[in-house]
């Protein structure tokens, strides 16, 4: 009976997300057409842009999608464990500074030694940017809603500080840093594109976490820690502070992976407002995807898809790119009411030998 429960909980989360696309999609219509746009023109412009062609997909979409898979199988493993980890944006700047700083200062090596450092420095990184809010957690009982949100903050500044200081390129004209090195940056996953290795790696830590959850005591422990602390440590005889303090660390080691593949993989700098917020955009990523590696990776991949199209919905159709912050807007606010509404279904009596 056991082994289809994981089946049936996965349908469900995939017709969670489909039905929050479908209604993200017909809200955004309707709210289109009260502002005077076109949403057959909006929706064909936006196709064009993602998917358009064989180069446009990998080159734009896939690329896009990197960032915001790292960061939504951060969030998600966060979420599994009960930890509601905010602070992947802040935590993606701080494994930018990590790993740039390791590609700036260890020029000299190869880059079988240096590639490695500079990914290994974004994961330490973003786990110590991580530990701050853990402990507060752990030790204080503060909530890490609120600490991870303004670590958020740090972390941006702190990066900023950075281009305009200590790392700023050696001109001090722009506030970047100097190009890494060739030996600290991702090659190519497929020749001809700018596809880096960063999406396969991203690929390779979905699957380690999928059997993760699965198939390992690990696993078993996080799922049982996010569904009850209390009941985990008396039933389960699991030590609930020390599932939290792995689950909140490895998240934000993630996190700061995607800001050191973005670096090492993409912009070969760091600049000043690196990223698009995907630290927040990744939270909708893992509530739609359900929570799940599979999942996060469909999604991340649909939202990569959402700002490739952005540009070309507002050069084609006149359309403003803003338009697309709507829609992740209205994707969450969908995956949340279906969700809500999934939840009281299934809590309300059958009727079965009822009073």
């Amino acid at each position: 009976m056991s082994a289809g429960i994981a089946p049936a909980r996965a349908r469900e989360a995939a017709l969670l997300g489909l039905g929050a696309v479908t209604l993200t999609l017909g809200a955004g219509a309707v709210l289109l057409l009260l502002g005077g746009y076109d949403p057959v023109a909006a929706g064909a412009s936006m196709l064009r842009g993602s998917i358009g062609s064989w180069n446009t997909f990998v080159s734009i979409t896939l690329v896009r999608s990197v960032p915001l898979l790292f960061a939504g199988l951060a969030v998600a493993l966060a979420f599994r464990a009960g930890v509601w980890n905010i602070g992947a944006e802040g935590q993606l700047y701080a494994g930018a500074v990590g790993g740039v700083w390791v590609a700036l200062t260890f020029t000299g090596l190869p880059s079988l030694l240096l590639l490695p450092a500079v990914l290994l420095a974004s994961c330490l990184a973003g786990g110590l940017w991580a530990l701050v809010p853990t402990l507060m957690r752990l030790r204080l009982g503060i909530g890490e809603v609120i600490t991870t949100i303004l670590m958020n903050f740090v972390g941006i500044y702190m990066a900023a500080w950075m281009v305009h200081g200590p790392l700023q390129e050696q001109r001090g004209v722009f506030p970047q840093t100097d190009r890494i090195v060739e030996a600290a940056r991702l090659p190519a996953l497929i020749p001809g594109t700018r596809l880096h290795i960063g999406f396969g790696l991203a690929l390779v830590i979905a699957a380690v976490l999928a059997v993760m959850f699965r198939r390992t005591r690990l696993g078993f422990q996080i799922r049982a820690v996010g569904a009850s602390p209390q009941a985990a440590a008396v039933a389960g005889r699991i030590d609930p502070a020390r599932v939290i303090f792995i689950s909140f660390l490895a998240s934000g080691a993630i996190a700061g992976l995607a800001g050191g593949a973005e670096v090492s993989g993409l912009t070969y700098a760091l600049y000043e407002d690196l990223s698009d917020g995907w630290g927040y955009t990744a939270i909708a990523v893992a509530l739609l995807g359900g929570l799940r590696p599979g999942g996060v990776v469909v999604t991340a991949i649909f939202f990569g898809a959402l700002q490739a199209g952005a540009g070309a919905m507002q050069r084609d159709a006149g359309i403003p790119a803003a338009w697309v912050d709507v829609v992740e807007a209205l994707v969450i606010l969908a995956v949340l009411g279906l969700d809500r509404v999934r939840a009281a279904r299934a809590a309300a009596p059958t009727g079965e030998g009822g009073a």
